[in-house]
């Protein structure tokens, strides 16, 4: 299984108090091997710029490590081009990637603000990844 996550599901799995929660549980699920994370270097950049913000006063070291891990873990794949119209163009990225790995095999794309993307089956939150899963 391939995954494409939201800067929105890495920020709240670090924010989470609780270990069990579905954002928790899709970011072990990577860190562990069980989903291949696709990523671009624009998505890279994006996860760094927001896990770094002041205000959510992350842990620098915390943040430097998941970063890490997930440069090296992550399937580099080139986003594929689309014109379809975007709620929020800064999330035009993490679609075009998710389409793009819609050809390495079964795909989604897990996000926490599914009003920013168009409608498609391939587009899921945690909790539903959670349940395709089984975790």
């Amino acid at each position: 299984m391939f995954a494409v996550i939201d800067t929105n599901v890495i920020v709240a799995s670090l924010l989470t108090r609780n270990h069990d929660s579905a954002t928790a549980r899709v970011m072990d699920a990577v860190y562990s091997g069980k989903v291949t994370l696709l990523v671009c270097d624009e998505m890279l950049a994006e996860y760094a710029d927001v896990l770094y913000r002041p205000r959510l006063k992350l842990d620098a070291a915390k943040c430097e490590y998941i970063l890490s891990l997930i440069s090296d873990i992550g399937k580099r794949i080139d986003p594929a081009s689309s014109t379809v119209e975007m709620p929020d163009e800064d999330d035009r990225v993490f679609l075009e990637v998710a389409m793009a790995g819609q050809s390495e095999g079964e795909s989604r794309l897990v996000t926490g603000n599914l009003r920013h993307y168009p409608k498609a089956d391939f587009i899921v939150t945690p909790a539903d990844f959670c349940a395709l899963l089984g975790i």
